[in-house]
């Protein structure tokens, strides 16, 4: 698995690293800023004046003020710190993977992806990847900037696996799996882990290399006969049927929003 590759697609929405224009004084055309902002589900119109009068709201870099336009568009608005997706058309759609399914948006050898089981329209594509073989939850999106905080390794969202493995892990496995594992391509950073049954366990990581998980696992002697991903930083849902998808809350994006937002 790797979660810092991005699939190859149009994403639309600001791009990190580009610079939006300016929106201008509360002049400038454009909707005033409170008013994209509730829409968006940040809060009430009151409670988002609130946050603007509290200086937490910045729009191209800039603390903004009570009654600015913005472009809903083009500009690049954060909330305590956390870029927020405002742009018309922005979708986010969690699928729970099939085994078998490639995470990419087109693929050479004619294989379902993961692109087939949602919508066409909008385009989205998948955030990072999971192997063919793993199953579990995969959020597909148009929104650039939020594409790239949660696929850069430096934003460190923690993931959350269930691995059946082969034979039982001592703790001794345990502990090497909770103070780093030495790969071929470096030493991984520390994961959670835990034993939830004989041969059951519990992962969490927040790096996003390539079968990261499936090579923790055998090397310290337990190689993966079954992997899940449950959870992406804030986001689960354990009723979510393999092949289905559903569309993320606002308050849901909100929440993955702040997990990026440091």
């Amino acid at each position: 698995m790797t979660d810092h590759e991005e699939s190859a697609g149009v994403l639309r929405g600001p791009l990190a690293g580009s610079a939006p224009p300016t929106a201008g004084d509360g002049t400038a055309p454009g909707e005033r800023l409170q008013k994209v902002l509730a829409r968006i589900g940040i809060g009430s119109r009151r409670a988002v004046e609130e946050l603007i009068v509290a200086g937490k709201v910045r729009v191209n870099g800039e603390v903004a003020s009570l009654g600015r336009r913005v472009d809903a568009e083009a500009d690049l608005i954060e909330v305590n710190g956390a870029a927020v997706g405002t742009a018309p058309g922005l979708v986010y759609r969690l699928l729970n993977k099939p085994s078998g399914v490639v995470s990419t948006a087109r693929d050479p050898e004619g294989r379902p992806t993961v692109v087939a089981l949602v919508p066409s329209e909008p385009r989205v594509v998948p955030v990072g990847r999971l192997d063919t073989d793993t199953e579990g939850l995969l959020l597909l999106t148009n929104d650039g900037t939020l594409h790239h905080r949660l696929t850069h390794p430096s934003f460190g969202v923690d993931k959350e696996y269930l691995a059946e493995v082969e034979g039982e892990p001592t703790r001794q496995a345990l502990h090497r799996l909770r103070k780093g594992v030495e790969l071929e391509d470096g030493a991984t950073a520390p994961a959670q882990a835990s034993l939830l049954a004989p041969n059951l366990l519990r992962l969490v990581i927040h790096e996003g290399r390539n079968r990261q998980v499936r090579r923790m696992c055998e090397a310290v002697g337990h190689p993966v006969r079954r992997l899940v991903r449950v959870r992406i930083g804030p986001l689960a849902d354990g009723r979510l049927a393999p092949g289905k998808w559903r569309d993320l809350s606002a308050s849901e994006v909100r929440a993955l929003e702040r997990a990026v937002g440091s």
